[in-house]
């Protein structure tokens, strides 16, 4: 499959957090593989302003030497690749959100809205929907004395609260709490699939009215994590029923990354009766230019 069906990367880490490789072999790797757009989408830092560390977040001394290397990287490349400024925000209630001042005031071209982060309302630690299975298990048994259900509708809560709120462009691996509650890599467990749909129906509805553009993400295929994308073939066909635009990305942490499985993600959207996928070409006057392409 051509690389002109699919043409922009905008899910994009680095080593300024948990990627593996700087910015500019991330560019090269991007203009080798003939892409129109590559947005870098660093995990913002959070520990500052709430007090949660991650050693996959980027340090807050590092967020303007991130800043300034895109935006010299964007001269470099000029006329060439398009590259884009941009964070992955993790939405925590009432500590991060992407209307924080702190982000905005950076100018990003784009930022991508994420929730990661489970916050037990029974005050235990906060813990990563999407972490290590050993920290995983102990969240969700000291935070939600292992109510897979309490836990399913705290996660969608979080990615309703954020959305509504807005702020941002993309809309991140929307169902990425079937990560760790997976029974074969593409069947969720049963405690996910029982009240599941409902919630994902109402997140389809809050996204369309917010004119939020949906990624179809293949980070966790090129992670070998599971054997589906984010989100799952019935969240896509909500999103189409409600009109919802979908992104293609990788969430590629290594340059090899960039647009892997991307084929696999076509075939799913053809399966979810989608038509169309947005392709990312620039900015105007701090907002981004995106346009439908039609699958073949």
């Amino acid at each position: 499959m051509k690389n002109e069906h699919f043409l922009t990367s905008m899910h994009t880490h680095t080593n300024f957090c948990d990627g593996q490789d700087d910015i500019e072999t991330m560019c090269a790797a991007a203009y080798e593989k003939k892409l129109l757009t590559i947005g870098f989408s660093s995990h913002a830092p959070i520990t500052k302003k709430t007090g949660i560390k991650g050693d996959w977040l980027m340090k807050d001394n590092l967020i303007y030497e991130y800043v300034d290397q895109v935006l010299a990287a964007r001269k470099r490349w000029k006329g060439k690749l398009e590259v884009l400024l941009g964070f992955e925000i993790d939405y925590i209630k009432g500590l991060r959100s992407a209307l924080d001042i702190d982000i905005k005031s950076l100018n990003p071209d784009f930022l991508i809205g994420s929730v990661h982060f489970i916050i037990p309302a029974n005050g235990a630690q906060p813990f990563t929907v999407d972490g290590p299975m050993g920290e995983f298990s102990a969240g969700l048994n000291d935070g939600f004395n292992g109510d897979g259900n309490a836990l399913m509708n705290c996660y969608y809560d979080a990615l309703a609260e954020m959305i509504t709120l807005g702020g941002f462009e993309i809309l991140g691996h929307a169902d990425i709490i079937k990560k760790n509650c997976l029974t074969d890599g593409t069947q969720s467990n049963l405690w996910l699939a029982e009240n599941e749909a409902h919630r994902q129906a109402e997140i389809s509805h809050i996204a369309a009215e917010k004119h939020i553009i949906a990624e179809i993400n293949t980070g966790g295929i090129n992670r070998g994590k599971i054997n589906d994308v984010y989100p799952s073939l019935t969240f896509l066909r909500l999103f189409k029923e409600k009109n919802v635009p979908v992104i293609i990305t990788s969430d590629a942490h290594r340059a090899e990354d960039l647009c892997g499985n991307y084929e696999y993600a076509l075939k799913t959207l053809n399966n979810a009766g989608i038509k169309n996928h947005v392709i990312i070409t620039g900015m105007n006057k701090q907002k981004i230019i995106w346009h439908l392409k039609e699958l073949l």
